[in-house]
């Protein structure tokens, strides 16, 4: 009787509609929103985890890219060295004044080098630079020396010098320098890390510690003032791994671990990235509690949804769901975007949600990307003016030993340049032709200044030996890899398409274009500045000579390159040159037909 009192007697269709609405609603968003928890849980993951392995990789690479220059330029200075020695670093000579100015122009070269010392074979040489060693960098200089015996290049650990405000991390890197098989002296070098711990404490924001350790352990440098250079890392997870490694690893490792911190055991996630280079890795690391933030409050936020979803209607449900699918394919959008490389992409989302706390995540991992990606653009391009700076200060040392040819390694790289962008040529190898034409008389750094600086006509003995400059530019640069295209607009800019050039007598297409299109600048640039065998000649002569030897001598594409850039008024000579009589003119013309040039002619 009471039972049947309880239980009503008919079910009213209300409470049956709002069940079975609720159900509608509510089951699919509980599982719906599960789904979305779960992946947008890993996202974040994922995108915590992305960050600190493009941070970490960016820094790495700008690491190595630095140490790949620096060995790229003390690659140049010892062959330089070799040169202007002559392999000879005896005590008599290694104190010579050449030697002296080009430790000094390596030193002013770059902000990163703080002292560089010549030594030869009795460990006696010059030196110059910023600071005086220490007995540890001493220490680590006499080292090196034995390593330079052996025939080895050396790179010491990171060490800290100084206090306070003077207070900078450095290493030692040294070169052998070598006469043939037989040791000869070192090149010796002080190079200052304090960039990379400007780079690290940039890094190191919202919680983010970056520090740099070496193949031990041992810390190298850091973005936070607690950590001091040559600290043992190793009792973090993340350090050991990549000393395990044996410091072979190449790729980028993360991994969830526990570090201890001011006597408290927390949950980290962390990240190295290698640097080959240097038998290095860079390191990044956050508490698990902020680097996951975000995944707690969108948690906390799906269950105040789900509560008001039961509360709903159906077309609350149906409204909700499009409010979840409708971030969810803007976000999907901006990661194929960013995945493609577009790094400027934002989520355009206005909400209170927890989506609208994603998007601002995801914003703001944006951003950061984006910065860093920039950052390391800026450090190619800074390294690619260093690079072309060193270029320009080789082809400027060599111009300055002739009073007559200053500014002509210049001059022909613009006419150069001229001529393969009118040529039509892509922009890589207009930059190809730019480089070797900037360094296509490096050789002359080699001729004896008796031969160079002659004044009158040369024997025939010496202009043999003036004949040598292109083979020695090209063998100077050889081993300077980045180089590699350039050689052969170096060495072969006085080939002749006729076989009667030099230095390998080359014929027509065995002659590349890019030293056919320095040949023609180098010859105009000659004929039309003042010469000690012949007084500058108007453009318009030089180019009616030149186009005499088209076909002969010249490449006719280029010299009808030549002939519109003159029409145009492009050529810009910046001098005055000297009136050609017809007399002069013929004689000109006779003797650039000739089949080798006057004996008398230093050389262009």
């Amino acid at each position: 009787m009471g039972y049947k009192q309880i239980l009503p007697t008919r079910l009213p269709i209300l409470y049956l509609i709002c069940g079975v609405l609720i159900a509608v609603s509510v089951v699919p968003m509980y599982f719906y929103a599960s789904q979305v928890l779960s992946i947008n849980s890993i996202t974040l993951k994922r995108n915590e985890m992305l960050l600190q392995n493009t941070i970490t990789r960016s820094l790495a690479d700008d690491i190595g890219q630095r140490q790949k220059n620096l060995d790229s330029m003390l690659g140049n200075l010892v062959s330089a060295i070799q040169v202007s020695s002559g392999g000879d670093l005896t005590t008599k000579h290694v104190d010579a004044p050449e030697l002296r100015a080009l430790l000094e122009n390596f030193i002013t070269s770059s902000p990163d080098l703080d002292y560089a010392t010549l030594l030869n074979e009795e460990a006696k040489g010059i030196q110059a630079g910023r600071i005086p060693p220490d007995d540890f960098l001493t220490t680590d200089l006499q080292r090196a020396f034995g390593a330079a015996r052996e025939g080895r290049a050396f790179t010491g650990q990171a060490l800290g010098i100084g206090a306070g405000n003077d207070h900078r991390t450095v290493m030692v890197v040294s070169k052998p320098l070598m006469a043939g098989t037989r040791f000869v002296g070192m090149i010796g070098v002080i190079v200052n890390l304090n960039y990379l711990s400007k780079n690290l404490q940039d890094a190191s924001k919202a919680g983010l510690q970056a520090y740099v350790v070496d193949g031990q352990g041992r810390l190298v440098a850091a973005g936070s003032s607690n950590l001091f250079t040559g600290q043992d890392m190793t009792k973090i997870d993340i350090v050991k791994k990549w000393v395990d490694s044996g410091g072979k690893a190449f790729l980028a490792e993360t991994a969830e671990f526990t570090a201890k911190f001011d006597n408290e055991m927390l949950a980290m996630v962390g990240t190295f990235s290698p640097v080959p280079e240097l038998g290095w890795a860079v390191v990044a690391q956050k508490p698990r509690r902020e680097a996951y933030a975000a995944i707690t409050d969108v948690q906390w936020n799906a269950v105040k949804w789900a509560v008001l979803a039961i509360l709903a209607s159906l077309i609350i449900s149906i409204f909700a769901a499009r409010r979840i699918t409708g971030p969810l394919d803007i976000l999907t959008q901006s990661s194929r975007a960013i995945a493609k490389g577009d790094f400027s992409q934002r989520v355009q989302l206005v909400s209170r949600t927890e989506f609208g706390e994603l998007a601002t995540t995801f914003n703001s991992m944006s951003e950061d990307l984006e910065r860093f990606v920039e950052d390391l653009k800026r450090a190619a391009e800074e390294n690619r003016a260093l690079f072309m700076g060193s270029i320009q200060m080789l082809a400027g040392a060599v111009d300055e030993k002739d009073p007559y040819t200053r500014g002509h390694s210049d001059r022909v790289t613009r006419y150069s340049v001229l001529l393969a962008t009118e040529m039509g040529l892509p922009e890589e190898e207009i930059e190809v032709v730019r480089i070797a034409a900037q360094l296509h008389d490096v050789g002359k750094i080699g001729i004896e200044d008796r031969i160079l600086k002659k004044p009158g006509a040369l024997t025939p003995e010496e202009y043999e030996v003036m004949k040598t400059h292109t083979t020695r530019g090209a063998n100077i640069l050889r081993p300077v890899q980045q180089l590699k295209r350039m050689l052969p607009g170096i060495e072969l800019h006085h080939e002749s398409l006729d076989g009667r050039g030099y230095p390998y007598g080359l014929k027509d297409e065995e002659i590349p274009l890019e030293p056919r299109i320095i040949s023609v600048a180098d010859t105009f640039d000659a004929m039309t500045t003042n010469r000690p065998y012949q007084a500058a000649r108007p453009p318009e002569y030089a180019i009616q000579i030149i186009n005499s030897l088209a076909r002969n001598k010249f490449d006719v594409r280029v010299v009808r390159a030549l002939s519109a850039l003159h029409e145009r008024g492009a050529l810009r000579v910046g001098h005055r040159a000297a009136v050609v009589t017809e007399e002069a003119a013929t004689a000109a013309a006779a003797a650039a037909n000739a089949e080798a040039p006057a004996v008398g002619a230093p050389g262009d």
